[in-house]
C-alpha cells in the first residue's frame, strides 16, 4: 500500500483530527505529574526556598566590581570579609557588566562599628574605584518581605475564588475544579524548581509567580471552549464518548498551545539572557525564571493536567456514563454486523439515526475548512451569475 502523503507528527499536529489520544492515556500523565509533585513538595519541605534578604532581613554592602589594578572579583571580597568581621559572607556576587558592574554583599545584620570595619577593610584590600565613598550599605528589615508575602497570598486566594466562580458559570463546576487544580499544579512546581535550583527568592520571584497564573487559566480556558463546542448535545449522539470528544478538542488546540507558548516564551527568554549577560544576577532574572518556568509548565498543565481531570470529573456523572455505554454498544454493533458480512445503511435498534447525518455534516465542515485554507477565494462574474456556471477552479 502507498504510504499516505502528510500524515507525520507535524501534520497531525495541524490539522488537529484527534491523533494523539491524551485523554485516553491520562493515568500515565497522573502519574508522570504526580511524581515530579512529590520531588517539589519533598524539595520545599527538606531544602526549602534560599529566601533573599528582604524576607530574611539584614545588610547589604555594595561597591564598583573595578579598582586601579583591574576587576575586583567575588572570591577576593570574601577573603577581605572574613579577614575583617572573622566570619562569612551570607552572599557575595557580582552584577552587571563593564563600567556599571557592582559587587554586593549580603549578610546578617551587621552594627554601625562593624560596617564601619567592614567598609574600612575593603577599601584597603581592594581599593575600589572612588575609595570608601563609593562602598554603599543599606539595612534591610524582614517585616517588608513578609508584608509583600501576605498581601501577595491575599491577592492569590481573591484572584482563584474570582476564576472559580466565573469558569463556574461559564463552563461549569467540573471544569473550574479542574482549572484550578492545574494552577496548583503550576504554583507547586515552579516554586519546586526554585527550591531544587537554589535560585534566590525575591519580590520580583513573588509577582512573577502571579503573572503565570494568568497565562495558565487563558490556555487552559481555550481548551475548555473547545471541549464546550464539542460536546454540545453530546447526551443525544452516539458518535463519541465525552472523553473522545474532549481528546478531539486538545487536539484541535495542541498546535495553538504550542504557538503561544513558544511565543510567550521568547521575550522572557531575551529578559533572562539580558539579565544573565549584562546585568548579572538581579531583578531581570529572578522574573524571568520563575515567569521561564511558570508558561512552560503552564502549558503542560492546560493539555495534560486540566482536561483530563476535567474529563474525569464528568465522567463522574450517570448520564455520561450511560452516553459512554450507548456509545460502545452502537460500536459493537457495528462490528458484528461488519463480521456477518452486513451492509446496511441503517443505525441498529434504539440508536439515533440522527447521529449518522451530524457526522456526515461535521466531516463535510471540515473538508470545506481545509479547502478554504488551500484554495484562493474567487470572486463571481457577472456572466458566470447569469449562466449558472459555478466559479472556482476549471474541472479538467
Amino acid at each position: 500500500m502507498a504510504k499516505v502523503k502528510g500524515n507525520g507528527v507535524f501534520h497531525r499536529l495541524y490539522v488537529g483530527t484527534g491523533a494523539f489520544d491524551i485523554i485516553g492515556k491520562r493515568k500515565r500523565w497522573y502519574v508522570i505529574f504526580g511524581i515530579i509533585l512529590l520531588i517539589c513538595v519533598g524539595s520545599i519541605g527538606i531544602k526549602q526556598f534560599n529566601l533573599g534578604i528582604d524576607f530574611v532581613g539584614g545588610t547589604k554592602i555594595q561597591m564598583p566590581a573595578a579598582s586601579s589594578q583591574g576587576d575586583i572579583q567575588v572570591e577576593a571580597v570574601k577573603e577581605s570579609f572574613s579577614k575583617a568581621l572573622g566570619e562569612d559572607a551570607t552572599a557575595v556576587q557580582s552584577v552587571g557588566t563593564g563600567g556599571t558592574a557592582t559587587i554586593q554583599i549580603r549578610t546578617e545584620t551587621l552594627n554601625t562599628e562593624q560596617v564601619a570595619k567592614l567598609k574600612t577593610a575593603l577599601n584597603d584590600d581592594l581599593k575600589p574605584t572612588g575609595g570608601i565613598q563609593s562602598i554603599s550599605d543599606s539595612a534591610v528589615s524582614a517585616s517588608w518581605g513578609g508584608e509583600i508575602t501576605t498581601k501577595a497570598l491575599i491577592a492569590l486566594l481573591v484572584f482563584l475564588v474570582a476564576v472559580a466562580i466565573f469558569l463556574a458559570l461559564y463552563f461549569e463546576l467540573s471544569m473550574a475544579i479542574a482549572a484550578l487544580i492545574a494552577v496548583f499544579h503550576d504554583v507547586i512546581i515552579t516554586a519546586g524548581v526554585y527550591s531544587l535550583a537554589g535560585f534566590e527568592v525575591s519580590p520580583a520571584t513573588v509577582i512573577g509567580l502571579l503573572t503565570i497564573l494568568g497565562f495558565s487559566l487563558y490556555d487552559t480556558v481555550v481548551v475548555f471552549d473547545k471541549v464546550k463546542e464539542n460536546t454540545r448535545g453530546i447526551l443525544g449522539l452516539t458518535r463519541r464518548t465525552y472523553a473522545e470528544a474532549a481528546n478531539l478538542a486538545v487536539n484541535q488546540t495542541l498546535m495553538r498551545s504550542i504557538n503561544t507558548s513558544l511565543i510567550a516564551l521568547l521575550p522572557v527568554l531575551g529578559l533572562l539572557v539580558i539579565g544573565v549577560g549584562l546585568l548579572g544576577v538581579g531583578t531581570l532574572q529572578d522574573l524571568a525564571l520563575v515567569q521561564l518556568t511558570g508558561i512552560f509548565i503552564g502549558a503542560l498543565s492546560s493539555i495534560y493536567i486540566a482536561t483530563p481531570a476535567a474529563v474525569d470529573l464528568k465522567m463522574r456523572d450517570p448520564k455520561y456514563k450511560a452516553q459512554a455505554q450507548r456509545v460502545l454498544a452502537r460500536r459493537e454493533s457495528l462490528a458484528k454486523k461488519a463480521a456477518a458480512g452486513q451492509s446496511t445503511g441503517e443505525a441498529p435498534e434504539g440508536i439515533e439515526s440522527s447521529d449518522e447525518s451530524v457526522l456526515d455534516a461535521e466531516l463535510r465542515k471540515e473538508k470545506a475548512y481545509a479547502a478554504a485554507a488551500g484554495v484562493p477565494s474567487r470572486t463571481p462574474k457577472a456572466s458566470d451569475l447569469r449562466r449558472g456556471r459555478p466559479t472556482g477552479k476549471k474541472q479538467r
